[in-house]
């Protein structure tokens, strides 16, 4: 159970900060409900996408994407079946996983963190070593993982990042996602999953450090690919939409402010990402990053924080420009090189872009 403090948190749960959302969501669910969820599967959905519930509600959306996927994902979880999310980084894997388990179980917190130390004890379980050596092999010396909670109370548990986790180590969930049990040897007994329970897992193919997903693991998911926003317009909105909710969390600038900056960063992201201008007239070398869109939120708030405590308050070129070279040169020559060609073949040459073109040059050097 997760338990808000009284002073004002940084970046709350899912659960947390959507409290009003899915308390009115539930209270005017009247569909039938898989055991232990707190709300139907289309209400689920409607929490993701958004809308208007019949007592005027906004139920403001968490997800800008195809509805198919969103029903697709939901529809998995009230099966037998676990969930991956699949996708290139920057697509709203996390962001979906967490709010599909507020609100599926109320819970978001039973979590895995994926690396490359993730140990099997971070999936199976572990134990109090003190009351190990002084008691034996007990129940109250066994320390149950996220995954074990989630059995046991049928919630929903998260790992995220699976395939940075060792093979071995992911192979832990093999057993879990078949039989729904997960066995004690030590105690001679089993845990036995309760109607409600589900794994959500997240992983991309794309980044160093990846394991490949065994086939006999894979089999036990159901994946979902969340791509990469389709137009333009709808990657501005959620770049708009995240950089107003993280800005009203760090008292920053209102995004209104901010526009056509925010659209600036997203037609960049875009052209360099796919290789492309937007007008399809010149083609681009493509830099080793992602530029992916939760970069482009993370430029658009560091330049908001810029604005507010050493401009006024206004979002410009300048406090932009630091923040696109940071995300675009991970290799210093190569991708170098690809931006000063993107920053004088094309940024050059755009209307109304010379402000942003003079800042980056000047910061570029």
């Amino acid at each position: 159970m997760t338990i808000t403090p009284a002073v004002p948190l940084l970046r709350p749960h899912a659960e947390q900060a959507f409290a009003d959302e899915l308390g009115a969501l539930a209270a005017l669910d009247d569909r039938p409900r898989p055991p232990a969820w707190s709300m139907s599967p289309w209400a689920v959905v409607t929490y993701l996408l958004g809308g208007v519930l019949p007592d005027g509600t906004v139920i403001t959306p968490k997800y800008v994407g195809p509805r198919r996927l969103m029903e697709v994902a939901v529809a998995t979880l009230a099966t037998d079946r676990a969930l991956l999310l699949l996708g290139v980084p920057g697509t709203a894997k996390t962001w979906v996983s967490e709010h599909l388990a507020a609100a599926v179980c109320g819970e978001s917190t039973l979590l895995v963190q994926g690396t490359s130390g993730t140990a099997e004890e971070a999936i199976r379980y572990g134990w109090n070593y003190a009351r190990l050596l002084a008691e034996g092999p007990t129940p109250e010396a066994l320390v149950p993982s996220p995954v074990l909670t989630a059995m046991r109370d049928a919630k929903i548990a998260r790992v995220e990042e699976l395939t940075r986790i060792p093979s071995d180590v992911q192979d832990a969930l093999i057993t879990i996602l078949s039989e729904k049990s997960l066995p004690v040897p030590e105690l001679g007994t089993e845990v036995q999953a309760a109607k409600g329970f589900n794994v959500i897992a997240t992983a991309n193919d794309r980044d160093r450090g990846v394991n490949e997903l065994s086939s006999a693991l894979r089999r036990r998911f159901n994946t979902v690919v969340l791509p990469l926003p389709a137009s333009e317009q709808e990657e501005v909105d959620i770049v708009t939409r995240r950089v107003e909710q993280l800005g009203s969390a760090l008292e920053l600038p209102e995004v209104p402010a901010a526009a056509e900056e925010i659209r600036r960063v997203v037609t960049v992201f875009r052209e360099l990402r796919s290789g492309r201008t937007l007008d399809g007239r010149t083609s681009l070398k493509t830099p080793s990053g992602t530029l992916s869109t939760a970069e482009a939120i993370s430029v658009v708030t560091n330049g908001l924080a810029l604005a507010a405590h050493f401009g006024d308050g206004v979002l410009r070129s300048g406090d932009i420009a630091a923040g696109i070279i940071g995300s675009v040169i991970k290799d210093p020559v190569a991708d170098k090189a690809i931006w000063f060609e993107y920053l004088e073949a094309v940024v050059r040459e755009r209307d109304g872009w010379n402000d942003f073109y003079g800042a980056c040059r000047e910061i570029s050097g």
